[in-house]
């Protein structure tokens, strides 16, 4: 089995088989399954926010731990608020994803709408990075011997989140719904008993190992204001349903807002609850145990018939810590591939990978957070003064979208609505300078610096697509206004064999017997080459010897090409054969004609055309009694266009388009654009459900080749870009390339559109 094809099962058993589109419907998700995927990030808050906001207030003074109680209630409040908020802005973008994004974009522009999209992306992988790190954390913490590996183990549960988004959204839902499910159940649980027991007179006391040292100040404003905006970490992930409405079943708007009013007031709920028996049980920060863990230990005390339920809840807080990563799994790729549709990222982001989710993004996301996990050494109080700024800048600028809405539109109930966006906006935008005035110099100026080097990125794609956009449109009319194609060929001999024999044969074919055969002669090449190549051909044509003098053969050869007349109408095929001992990749690439093809590439109005053949093929070749040329396309526009002309002047008599839908909509786009251009060739739509163009391409091209007297020419139209701009564009050609070199009896043809 060669590598590839162990590539291939190997995938197939860790991310399970290929979806095709038409099944999109199945992977919708039921709110029992979209509650754990898309809310384990806020639910999980409250292992951490009650103790974040007591910190602050013990800090100053112990008296103050108090007060906590009050400030949860309001940051209840603002959750609650910005819950209902998202709620009626899915209502009001019925069946839309894209949350922050969309509300600002909507109303308030395309700048804040991209700060709202470059502050969300940033704050996704940081809860992959925090979350991950506080679960190794509080793993290490029971069990030190694991201390020196919480790099590797953080990076360890990174990839199994990963393998299981990639795997599908339903498939992560199953996979990850019994910790989240659990972890609200030991928690209401603890809650009920705890409450209980402080409501008969019998509330224990938390013992609290190391506590941090307390303060003997005054409690002033801003102490109230930063406990306030340390304990709004509570509201971290509450936006992730609105970036994914389209996962929901149908009626997708309703159950994606009863879902997330749900999500908040369980996390509303579990919050009060915590901070309640906080205050009730003496709890407060702890450098060795956290405030959950002692009012836990509290309320099932050693040696008690409860004493596992402690257990338990330790043991689902770090599930749930580190599963509330998941919720980024499923905002990032959902928001990348929006602002990819919109043109501000790689358009790679909107692709559906075999399982039917974004799995660009996700590779995205988890390349990025395991970065930086790396970078800070999976220290959680490194990674948190990153964190929070970017989902409260969202918040903001969501809810003040939101306010020009209902001030624009004026439906029912508009004053009270545009009030209670007001409210939260305001709050939220308190909380985002709160937090960039106290965690700035901490850490925070990094996020600070990367939102608006995004949104410079942003811009700068979208000028690149128009830019491209612009080209290919305005070029497609001037294509077929040409005159008639003229081909200048050239073959290119650096040994005489198998592959150089039918090389020889295409060139004479395409070129009418009119062409030219050059060396360039290298370190142990055949001295002898030029009278062998006479017999070989009799005389026609003769064998031109091109002086190395210790340059590159590309450098030759470029120099060579250059000496002819190029131009819209006219172009040079460079006809490259090649014997491979082995269908290897890698023994490909070492190659000098690998480096000699790759720079002929960006010279413009040069054809490249590869003639591979293996040895174990034989070194008889017969010419074939049937040459089928093909050009395969995934849009019309004056590159594909460019190619099906030149495959046209090659003369084959079976010359066509082809071209891989991935449903049926797409289908019809196609060949509506292509009767707007007519080029005498006719098209062929084949059908793609698994949105992969390689193997539907390789079965046409079998189809072909099964008949041993025929030969497939494939003409491949390649945009070529430099620098950067490569990231900016998939490389299907490049992909397509690879996949048929070593297959039998295919000929391949770059035809290149230069975009610089």
């Amino acid at each position: 089995m060669s590598s590839v094809a162990l590539l291939d099962v190997a995938k197939r058993r860790l991310i399970g088989r290929p979806r095709a589109t038409h099944e999109l419907e199945d992977t919708l998700l039921p709110k029992t399954l979209a509650l754990p995927i898309f809310s384990s990030d806020p639910i999980s808050s409250v292992a951490y926010a009650t103790e974040a906001a007591l910190a602050v207030l013990v800090a100053v003074s112990l008296g103050a731990r108090h007060d906590v109680l009050p400030i949860s209630g309001a940051i209840a409040a603002l959750l609650l608020i910005v819950a209902v908020s998202y709620s009626q802005g899915i209502k009001a973008y019925e069946g839309t994803s894209g949350g922050s994004y969309v509300f600002a974009k909507e109303n308030l522009g395309v700048l804040p709408s991209l700060l709202a999209g470059a502050a969300l992306l940033t704050d996704y992988v940081l809860t992959v990075a925090v979350s991950v790190a506080a679960g190794v954390f509080a793993l290490t913490s029971a069990a030190p011997s694991l201390a020196s590996h919480q790099v590797l183990l953080a990076l360890g549960c990174i990839l199994v989140l990963t393998l299981g988004n990639l795997r599908g959204v339903r498939e992560s839902g199953l996979l990850f719904a019994f910790p989240t499910y659990a972890f609200l159940a030991v928690m209401y649980a603890m809650l009920a008993v705890g409450i209980g027991k402080c409501t008969v007179g019998t509330c224990p006391t938390a013992t609290v190992p190391h506590a941090l040292p307390a303060g003997a100040g005054a409690l002033g404003l801003f102490v109230v204001l930063k406990a306030f905006a340390s304990g709004s970490a509570a509201l971290t992930g509450v936006e992730s349903i609105s970036n994914g409405v389209t996962a929901f079943r149908h009626p997708q708007s309703r159950n994606a807002a009863r879902t997330l009013l749900l999500m908040a007031g369980s996390a509303v709920m579990l919050f009060i609850g915590v901070s309640y028996l906080a205050v009730e049980m003496d709890a407060r920060p702890s450098g060795t145990a956290s405030v959950l863990s002692q009012i836990a230990r509290a309320t099932f005390p050693a040696g008690s018939s409860g004493s596992p339920m402690y257990y338990l809840i330790q043991a689902f807080t770090l599930a749930i810590l580190v599963l509330a990563a998941n919720t980024s799994y499923q905002g990032f790729p959902r928001l990348a591939a929006l602002l990819a549709r919109d043109g501000f990222l790689p358009r790679q982001f909107v692709n559906l990978g075999d399982r039917l989710a974004y799995s660009n993004g996700i590779i995205v996301l988890t390349a990025a957070a395991a970065g930086l996990v790396l970078a800070f050494r999976a220290n959680v109080n490194s990674l948190i003064h990153l964190y929070v700024i970017g989902v409260f800048t969202a918040f903001t600028l969501a809810q003040a979208g939101m306010v020009r809405y209902w001030l624009r539109t004026r439906r029912p109930g508009w004053r009270w609505s545009a009030v209670l966006n007001g409210v939260g906006a305001a709050t939220t935008l308190v909380v985002t300078v709160i937090v960039i005035a106290t965690k700035f110099l901490a850490g925070a100026w990094m996020v600070i610096i990367a939102i608006p080097v995004m949104i410079v990125v942003f811009y700068g794609v979208r000028r690149h697509y128009r830019a491209v956009a612009r080209r290919l449109r305005a070029k497609a009319h001037a294509v077929l206004a040409r005159r008639e194609i003229e081909n200048t060929v050239l073959l290119y001999v650096e040994r005489l064999d198998a592959a150089t024999r039918e090389a020889l044969w295409y060139a004479r074919t395409v070129s009418d017997g009119s062409f030219r055969a050059v060396h360039v002669p290298f370190p142990g090449s055949d001295p002898g080459i030029g009278p062998r190549f006479f017999r070989w051909t009799d005389g026609e044509p003769r064998l031109e010897i091109l002086s190395a003098e210790e340059e590159e053969p590309l450098d030759v050869m470029l120099e060579y090409v250059w000496g002819f007349p190029k131009g819209d109408s006219s172009f040079v095929t460079v006809v490259v054969p090649e014997l491979f001992r082995k269908p290897s990749l890698l023994a490909a690439l070492r190659r000098s004609t690998f480096r000699l093809k790759l720079g002929l590439l960006r010279e413009p109005d040069i054809a490249i055309t590869d003639v591979p053949r293996l040895a174990a093929d034989g070194d008889d070749f017969a010419e074939p009694g049937k040459t089928t040329c093909i050009v395969p396309i995934a849009g019309v526009h004056a590159a594909s266009l460019r190619a099906v002309l030149y495959a046209k002047a090659l003369g084959f008599r079976d010359t066509k388009a082809v071209s891989f839908a991935f449903d049926d909509s797409h289908a019809r786009r196609l060949e509506d654009d292509w009767l707007r251009f007519p080029t005498g060739v006719p098209l062929e739509v084949e059908s793609a459900p698994y949105r992969d163009v390689g193997k539907p391409l390789l079965s046409y091209l079998r189809g072909i080749t099964a008949d041993p007297d025929a030969v497939a020419v494939v003409v491949m139209p390649e945009l070529v870009a430099r620098g950067t701009d490569r990231l900016l564009h998939n490389q299907r050609a490049l992909y397509l390339k690879r996949l048929l070199l070593f297959e039998p009896r295919v000929i391949l043809t770059s035809v290149p559109f230069q975009l610089t």
